[in-house]
């Protein structure tokens, strides 16, 4: 079974939610590289009690450095828990980073509902390959 990256990602409203969810996935977490960013990795990895990958803050980066990771194909799954309730002043990166997990195709949770059935799937963890897209023709282009 190859090692599964996983990159969670929490709004400061929801980082508790995500905390406490990371906690009762704990043994599955244990199965997979986990990268977070800023305040959020530093929080698993005390909560967690495992090594996470930290990130830049979202505001300072971290949303786009995670995106970058999706486009290098680095990362397998998103869990993102971002507060729709709140006004987001780095907006147009989250938008950026949701977009890039669609374009690759990454599986992405933005709920505990959507992260738990990703993480309770038979086959997330062992045995799932996810298609992924060939932009030959994109980047073959002309401009």
């Amino acid at each position: 079974m190859t090692k599964k990256h996983i990159a969670l990602v929490a709004h400061d409203n929801k980082k508790k939610e995500l905390i406490e969810w990371s906690k009762s996935h704990r043994d599955s977490m244990l199965a997979c590289e986990v990268f977070a960013t800023g305040t959020t990795g530093r929080l698993l990895a005390e909560a967690i009690g495992m090594p996470v990958h930290r990130l830049q803050s979202g505001p300072l980066g971290g949303d786009q450095q995670i995106g970058a990771l999706i486009a290098e194909g680095r990362i397998d799954a998103l869990i993102f828990f971002w507060d729709p309730l709140a006004p987001l002043p780095h907006d147009p990166d989250i938008k950026a980073l949701l977009r890039l997990a669609v374009v690759w195709n990454i599986p992405m949770a933005c709920n505990r509902a959507t992260a738990d059935l990703l993480f309770s799937s038979p086959i997330f963890l062992d045995g799932y390959t996810r298609g992924v897209p060939d932009f030959t023709d994109y980047n073959n282009r002309p401009l």
